[in-house]
């Protein structure tokens, strides 16, 4: 942590504890109680729907659980808060696991409909098991003992601050580890998080256990500064609520939450009072016209682009001024606000105005910090020297790979040696990718077996494979577009961390060292690949040839014996083609054996110990790539007819 960010943190500490004081109304230290209560679960939530990319409509549910296993004990058992307290985490994240291991199994609508299912049923059985639960009368209760003294509303306000606090702690541990920076890439492409040896199935429970533990956290709180709850109060539009919170607060950042729940818990209680409403709709303006001049005179945006936004909130203003009674309005006012915020601002309010800030960061400072680092790790990143001996280090027998009645791979034989580079050429169609697609298990082949390292991977899963040794880039590039160059070496050194969740919660010295190495290590191969001045520069703002340049340092961060390079000249400039053939060179002198598809001859031709040509998934010759470029089947099929085009 900076300077700078300390100092924010010992602010923003000060402020938590004096606001009870400031505004020492009851009711507002309630309000204050359940927005922190509201913003544990959001940030749990966030893992799942901000980083993991996957939408759950039982967070209420799983909120429910927790408040009902407090209340239960403390009902049934009369037990102290501070046993009731970590059981509602514990039982809440056993649900979340139960349900994560099958709903997570399919995705999107489907996910969302199993999960919508589970908070129903949560409900109907809270709301039938009277004999446990007390069914619709609910449970009654009061405030927590704690050393033989009853809380009071403020002394309960620290507690939950303090709950607050510390989850937003492990949550920044987590999200800036290993185990964050893998939920983050199953959201951007799960195909290359599988190739990256980072279990996309794995993850995404591993997300929802830890979001379902927060929310039981937030659901054993609720039940003491409620001091009553009911089956009622955990519905399908409190989860709804939780996730428009979410939506307006802004994913994937620690403040968002805290904002989400502020704005949920608030909103209301400016919507019944017609005078805060019309200074907080001044406020609104001012912001508004502010920065349309500011994006209009930096160039930043169109008069046209803001004119909408621009109206939209100095008609609500006006609407304030004009009515006397708001109470009938809220309802639309709330939902129009809630469209305002999801169609203008897609990431966020909190997105919104980190996107702006990171417009001024003086990004040079950190890219100092990472070439320095690169520059005295040169070699970290490299495999150790191999002895290349004779052998067949991949062996591929009669594969065939059958969609429906069409054969894109039939009997396909390869083998490649051990530190060869071996060239796959064949036209469009000719099944070269969907062999790529068959040797990391993205696909199992219909007939035939794979040895690899005299290790038979046939069906074995795409991060299995890859954490024995094979790595791979993709035709179409999958990188992992929010994250920056540096992250995303990052996750391809996923596999050479021992730390697990107590390692980083608790951010013990084994952890950082890990860390610590594994920075210097991405760093070194961002260097090789020649984007040690790109490091901090998000994947999706890189142009194409540097983002194939990328993922080859990414897919070196695996360590493996056998690279699979899927068109990496497509987009590069001859100076960068020369640089790539160059770099191949070096990898092959480290003893990593090559699969090279490209439709760049004279690369395939000059750096290729053996090349294999496939038409329409048949394998048609192979050889050396002066026999393969006079082979009268290779020029019909593939070069055009004449053997001196293949020069």
């Amino acid at each position: 942590m900076s300077k700078t960010q300390a100092v924010f943190a010992v602010l923003a500490l000060l402020g938590l504890a004096a606001l009870p004081h400031i505004w020492s109304n009851p009711y507002y230290v309630h309000l204050m109680v359940v927005i922190g209560i509201y913003a544990i679960l959001l940030l749990g939530l966030d893992f799942v729907v901000g980083y993991v990319g996957e939408v759950s409509l039982g967070h209420a549910a799983l909120f429910g659980v927790g408040a009902y296993t407090a209340g239960v004990l403390k009902f049934q058992l009369d037990a102290p808060f501070l046993l009731a307290l970590p059981a509602g985490i514990a039982v809440t994240a056993v649900f979340g696991l139960l349900l994560a291991l099958p709903a997570l199994r399919v995705s999107g609508p489907y996910l969302a409909m199993v999960t919508l299912a589970f908070g129903t049923i949560v409900q109907i059985l809270i709301n039938e098991m009277t004999f446990l639960t007390n069914g619709p009368m609910g449970i009654a209760l009061q405030k927590p003992m704690l050393l033989g003294h009853r809380l009071s509303g403020v002394d309960y306000y620290y507690v939950v601050m303090v709950a607050l606090v510390l989850t937003l702690l492990l949550t920044q541990r987590l999200v800036k580890s290993h185990l964050g920076r893998a939920f983050e890439a199953l959201r951007d492409s799960p195909v290359a998080s599988d190739c990256m040896a980072v279990s996309v199935y794995r993850y995404k429970v591993y997300a929802f256990v830890i979001s379902a533990a927060m929310a039981g956290l937030a659901g054993s709180l609720f039940t003491y500064s409620e001091e009553y709850i009911s089956p009622d109060t955990y519905n399908f539009q409190l989860t709804v609520l939780f996730l428009l919170a979410l939506i307006m607060g802004g994913r994937k950042t620690r403040t968002g939450p805290i904002l989400g729940a502020i704005i949920v818990v608030m909103l209301p209680n400016v919507l019944a009072d017609i005078d805060l409403f019309r200074r907080l709709t001044l406020i609104i303006v001012g912001l508004a016209v502010a920065y349309a001049v500011y994006g209009i005179a930096s160039r930043r945006h169109a008069a046209a682009q803001m004119a909408v936004p621009l109206l939209f909130t100095i008609g609500l203003a006006v609407f304030a001024y004009r009515v006397s009674d708001i109470a009938d309005y809220r309802l639309t006012i709330f939902g129009l606000l809630i469209l305002f915020v999801v169609y203008y601002l897609p990431d966020g309010i909190m997105g919104f105005v980190r996107g702006t800030v990171a417009q001024y960061r003086p990004q040079w400072i950190h890219r100092h910090e990472i070439i320095q680092a690169a520059g005295s790790a040169q070699h970290v990143w490299a495999a150790p020297d191999r002895l290349v001996t004779a052998g067949n280090l991949l062996e591929a027998r009669n594969v065939t790979m059958q969609f429906g009645g069409l054969k894109a791979l039939d009997n396909v034989e390869l083998i490649v040696a051990k530190g060869s580079v071996h060239g796959l050429i064949g036209p469009n169609g000719s099944g070269k990718s969907t062999m790529m697609n068959v040797l990391t298990g993205i696909y199992r082949p219909t007939a035939g077996e794979i040895e690899f390292g005299n290790k038979r991977i046939t069906g074995m899963s795409p991060s299995a494979i890859a954490g024995a040794g094979i790595a791979r880039t993709f035709q179409n590039v999958q990188l992992f577009g929010e994250m920056t160059a540096i992250e995303n070496v990052l996750v391809g050194l996923h596999h050479t961390y021992r730390s697990n969740f107590l390692h980083v919660a608790f951010n013990t010295k084994h952890y950082r060292d890990e860390e610590r190495v594994a920075r210097m290590r991405a760093a070194s191969l961002l260097q090789f690949v020649g984007l040690g001045n790109l490091a901090n520069e998000e994947a999706r703002n890189l142009p194409y040839g540097k983002q194939r340049l990328l993922e080859i340092a990414r897919a070196l961060a695996l360590n493996p014996s056998l690279l699979l390079l899927d068109e990496p000249a497509a987009g590069l400039t001859a100076p960068d083609i020369k640089e790539l053939i160059g770099m191949i060179e070096k990898i092959r002198d480290h003893g990593i054996a090559i699969v090279l598809i490209e439709h760049h001859m004279d690369v395939v031709m000059g750096i290729s110990d053996i090349v294999s040509v496939l038409d329409f998934g048949h394998k048609i010759a192979e050889g050396e790539p002066a026999a393969v470029q006079a082979d009268e089947k290779v020029i019909a099929a593939y070069l055009g007819g004449k053997s001196e085009q293949v020069a």
